[in-house]
This record gives C-alpha cells, structure tokens and sequence, in this order.
C-alpha cells in the first residue's frame, strides 16, 4: 500500500490496513486514535501497561510514513541538556587553542570569537532539537517514551515546546520545525502525568489485545510457533494476566514466549516445557510462585483446552 507520506490516511480502515502492513495489528479505538493524530496533526498520548505495545506504535509510524524515527527516552532528572541540545566544549576548548596557536585570537574581537565558538558545527543536537530542525523528507516521528518517569520541570518544558514546535537556543536563537514533527507520547502511568501535557496530545488507553486478537499477534510475530502453539500461549497469558501478578505480562512477553516454545521445537504446551520457559514470559520470582501457587498444571490443560482450534 503506498502512502504519501506527507499526506494524513483518508480512514480509520486506511491506519488499520497500513499498520497491518508493517505487522502491527491495532483495534479499531487506537487506529481511530492515530488517524485523529496524522489528521488533527496533534501529538498523540498513549498509556497503558507495560508491554501493550505502545512504543511499537512510533516504529511503525515511522516505517509506513517514511520518517525517520527519533527517539527520547525520558528517566528521572532528564534535563534539557539531555533532550534538547548541549555545547560541545571540549571541540570549541579545541578550536580556541588553535586560533591561538595560529594568531587567530589576537587578529579577532570578543564578538567574533564567541560567534566562532557558538557556530551550529559545535551544537550537538539532542533528539527534541534533532525533531524540529529543518530538514529534507517527510516529518521525523519522535518518540517521547516513558514520559512518567521524568520530573514536573521536564513536563512544563515540554509542554512548551510541543505547544509551537520550537526550541531556543539563547546563542542562535529560536528554532522552528517547517515540517512539525510526528509526536507519540507513552506513559506507563508510574505516576500521573499533568493534565496540561495531556490536554495538548490526543489521549488514549492502550488495553491488552483480548484472546483472538492477541493470537494473531503471535502467529504474525511468531510465525514458527504454529497456530496450536499461539493459541495456547495466549491462553495462557490471558489467564495469567487475572491472577493479580506484580508484572503481568505483556505481548511482548508472549511473543518471547512462543519463540521460544518454538525454539525448543514443541508444537503444544507441555507442563515440562511451560516451567522451564517460564522466565520468558514472567521477569519476578514472585510472579512465578503466585502461578505456581494457582496451579501450573491446571493452567496448562486450560490453555491446551482453550487453545483448541
């Protein structure tokens, strides 16, 4: 399917065939979601657990639009320096001990060697400024990931910049994007994130796919674990998930999960094999003990019941 990608989809059937197409199976609430973002040209904000999916979304974006994808990873006491740009001192240190060596300085005024030693050669660009920076192609997509995880400061500052798409850096200037980037938020709701943010993005909840849906994920995603195999797993990560776990896993999780199944060369579940892959799909101790504690077995034979074509 080709796409214009300069142009916003025509439908919500046209994201949902497109994400389809670069092995993203959306429903039908994120792909109306995402058409509202391309459209709307709004930053568009999603929350959910970790391991729906959600920093797929970007990557896929980027590779059905043709943008180049930008990512920023947010942790706590993220800073501009970090995101948006710093000075490359060591390089202009560098440059100055050469005007000096060479005469340089003493021919030059302060104005002029402070415009040497702030020319853009020396700006290393972080990804917020890498986004909106001018540049040839389609919009870049940039990936906000895991906005909770920094501070109230960085949040204000973001709101700033995403409300013009645009940075200032006091030696240069301001700096507009042309072309406003494709912005995707995620959240894996640590914390809350303020509503103001909130408020300037297109907001939605990401759920886990339920059964049918999470089993062609794994058929796609795990293409050599068969269609038995992937109905079992998800079975049994769906029971899995209402069992109160610390971490409850996610699809990724499962995709692991039958790659690996897969890698041991089984075709069905087997309470041998669930146990010794159980780290595939379950990252905490405690976790593995709640489902022992429900009862392996009987997980099995469910998911191998349910798993049934």
């Amino acid at each position: 399917m080709s796409t214009n990608a300069h142009a916003a989809p025509a439908s919500v059937d046209e994201v949902v065939a497109a994400l389809g197409e670069h092995d993203y199976l959306a429903d039908e609430g994120l792909a109306t979601a995402v058409y509202l973002s391309l459209t709307l040209e709004r930053p568009l904000f999603l929350e959910g657990e970790a391991g729906v999916g959600k920093t797929e979304v970007a990557k896929v974006l980027s590779r059905w639009l043709g943008g180049r994808l930008i990512r920023l990873q947010c942790y706590e006491g993220i800073d501009a320096a970090q995101a948006v740009y710093e000075w490359d001192y060591a390089r202009q240190l560098l440059h100055l001990r050469t005007a000096e060596a060479t005469g340089e300085v003493r021919a030059a005024t302060v104005a002029q060697l402070e415009a040497e030693l702030y020319d853009p050669r020396f700006l290393i660009r972080r990804p917020l400024l890498e986004a909106l920076s001018p540049a040839e192609g389609p919009p870049p997509v940039l990936l906000i990931d895991e906005v909770d995880r920094a501070d109230d400061e960085f949040e204000a500052y973001l709101l700033e910049a995403l409300s013009d798409y645009s940075v200032t850096v006091p030696e240069l200037g301001t700096i507009r994007a042309v072309q406003p980037p494709r912005v995707v938020l995620t959240s894996n709701r640590t914390r809350d994130v303020h509503d103001a943010l909130k408020r300037r993005c297109l907001y939605h909840w990401v759920e886990h796919p339920d059964f049918d849906r999470e089993v062609e994920i794994v058929k796609l995603r795990a293409p050599g674990a068969g269609d038995r195999l992937a109905r079992q797993v998800a079975a049994a990560v769906n029971e899995m998930r209402g069992f109160g776990l610390y971490k409850p896993p996610g699809v990724a999780e499962s995709i692991d999960w039958a790659l690996s199944l897969a890698a041991l060369g089984r075709t069905e579940m087997d309470e041998a094999s669930v146990q010794a892959t159980l780290g595939t799909v379950l990252k905490y101790r405690e976790d593995q003990e709640r489902v022992a504690h429900h009862g392996l077995p009987e997980m099995v034979r469910a998911a191998i019941l349910r798993g049934q074509v």
